[in-house]
């Protein structure tokens, strides 16, 4: 499953941070199967570099490595300096990640860190690049938020706070940079298979629907930011559940399936 993005309108070169694996390692194969070029952002460089070779001898694209990590001050000056003569199109905002469990069992540290990763690197990401896109008066901006995050999720409330407000960070400039030709897409990703889910302990047994595939998660957020729709929720159950389910019944369900991951009995049971 793929799709193909304008070159012209999105490119020639693409940044995606969280490049080596999982959703971001799948926008890098569909935007270079485009005929993009692919800046590759993330912490661990033998991967993004083994990656870089593979899309560049599989579609001919060129591709830059940039390791960094973007939970520490400074990450973004130290990115803007290594891409600062690309003509980038399209930013995928994707780098983040989550600690699981009981709010006041994480330190604040931990707390502050995770939170500097998962809102002030977006927000210094779409404040930076957003500038040279609406220069350009065209191209694409990428922010990858959470299904669910809005409502609040149990045992990893940090976490849904910080996705909540890049969801409502994305929406206002989707409205903003409409009318300067510049794509805004917020991907509030519902379960899907990468690595994240063994990190958090979500094994197929636990979790009520079946994960979707990272492909289809990537070709229908291309998709969406093809049309410029503010959001994509991927996978029509996903977004039926979203749609339907009250908060408070959201919540109980997902403090169920965490309270499962993180405190099963070495069996399972």
């Amino acid at each position: 499953m793929k799709g193909s993005l304008d070159q012209k309108l999105f490119g020639p070169w693409a940044l995606i941070t969280g490049a080596s694996s999982g959703i971001g390692r799948e926008f890098a194969r569909q935007l270079a199967s485009s005929g993009l070029n692919v800046v590759l952002v993330a912490r661990r460089k033998d991967m993004l570099l083994e990656l870089g070779r593979q899309l560049a001898k599989e579609f001919g694209v060129e591709y830059r490595v940039v390791i960094s990590d973007l939970s520490e001050e400074g990450a973004i000056d130290k990115l803007t300096q290594a891409t600062c003569e690309l003509d980038i199109g399209l930013i995928v905002s994707n780098a983040g990640t989550g600690q699981p469990g009981k709010f006041l069992e994480i330190g604040m540290d931990k707390l502050t860190e995770l939170l500097r990763l998962n809102t002030l690197a977006h927000l210094g990401i779409a404040h930076h690049f957003g500038q040279k896109l609406l220069q350009r008066r065209q191209g694409g901006l990428v922010l990858v938020g959470a299904m669910g995050a809005d409502k609040g999720i149990p045992y990893m409330a940090n976490d849904a706070g910080a996705k909540a407000y890049i969801k409502s960070l994305g929406e206002s400039l989707h409205a903003e940079f409409k009318p300067m030709g510049v794509n805004v897409v917020v991907l509030l990703t519902p379960t899907t298979e990468t690595p994240v889910l063994e990190k958090f302990g979500l094994t197929r047994d636990i979790l009520p629907m079946k994960p979707i595939k990272v492909e289809q998660c990537v070709y229908e957020t291309l998709e969406a930011l093809k049309a410029n729709r503010s959001t994509i929720i991927p996978g029509v159950a996903n977004r039926i559940i979203n749609a339907i389910m009250p908060s408070h019944l959201l919540r109980l369900m997902m403090a169920k399936i965490f309270s499962k991951a993180l405190y099963r009995t070495p069996s399972g049971g």
